[in-house]
């Protein structure tokens, strides 16, 4: 009963900027929270950032001062700029939403995954 739609992935070289996108939709009553992780393979998943209801902001040690996070609570989307990308910012990036569905209460979502490929 919730969707999350991603864009915004792609190539690009070291130094360079991306911005991904994640919508919700669907059968919502409340997002608590939102995010983006990556995984590469072989390896676990790992936090890249998160927003709360609240605007606060988390983020992993390796994106500080590189990665912003931010939302339109109107539009139930998420952003991410990814700024001064780097080759082991390389990685399938999902979106996460933490929310509370009208029929099934509180639940976790995922993303299909964008890939994030920083390459020359």
């Amino acid at each position: 009963q919730v969707q999350l739609v991603e864009s915004g992935g792609g190539l690009v070289q070291p130094g360079g900027s991306l911005r991904l996108s994640c919508t919700a939709s669907g059968s919502i009553v409340s997002i608590l929270a939102m995010g983006w992780y990556r995984q590469a393979p072989g390896k676990q998943r790992e936090l890249v950032a998160t927003i709360a209801r609240d605007g606060s902001t988390n983020y992993g040690d390796s994106v500080k001062g590189r990665f912003t996070i931010s939302r339109d609570n109107a539009k139930n989307t998420v952003y991410l700029q990814m700024n001064s990308l780097k080759p082991e910012d390389t990685d399938v990036y999902y979106c996460n939403a933490d929310l509370v569905t009208y029929y099934s209460g509180r639940l976790g979502s995922w993303g299909q995954g964008t890939q994030v490929t920083v390459s020359s």
